[in-house]
């Protein structure tokens, strides 16, 4: 019974202290092409999500614009720590560097550094559409 409560415990801190929140996101809707996220589920707090073993997070920057990227960095994502919201900051989980949210949504900037992975999405009515297959793409960060 204590060795359980322990696990529970330890996966518990995992998500919630070392990578910032749930996986599981919010109500997502599903097509065939597409992973939709109502644009009332998207707030300041970054919101991580899991699409078949590729890890993302969406978040609403100060400006009101949504950021997608891949929870893993670009150059250390062998790691496989993510990131983490401190503030108006996502900061890699590997490195300790911090990303702020308004800059996120685009390719390296830094070129060959540390960048949170690109994972391009489109505001379309009331959702937020990420391509299945710009998730896919994304998916050796993670095997």
């Amino acid at each position: 019974m204590l060795i359980g409560v322990g696990i529970l415990a330890v996966v518990l801190i995992y998500f919630f202290f070392i990578r910032g929140g749930s996986v599981t996101g919010g109500a997502i809707i599903e097509d065939s092409d597409s992973i939709k996220i109502p644009l009332s589920e998207i707030s300041k707090k970054a919101e991580f999500y899991d699409y078949k073993g590729i890890e993302y997070f969406v978040v609403k920057s100060d400006s009101g614009g949504v950021k997608t990227a891949f929870n893993a960095c670009d150059v250390c994502y062998n790691a496989k720590k993510g990131y983490r919201q401190e503030g108006n900051d996502m900061v890699c989980n590997n490195c300790g560097n911090h990303y702020p949210i308004s800059g996120l949504g685009t390719r390296n900037l830094r070129g060959g550094g540390c960048w949170p992975g690109y994972l391009p999405s489109s505001v379309e009515g009331d959702y937020l559409s990420i391509k299945k297959s710009d998730l896919e793409s994304g998916r050796y960060r993670f095997s």
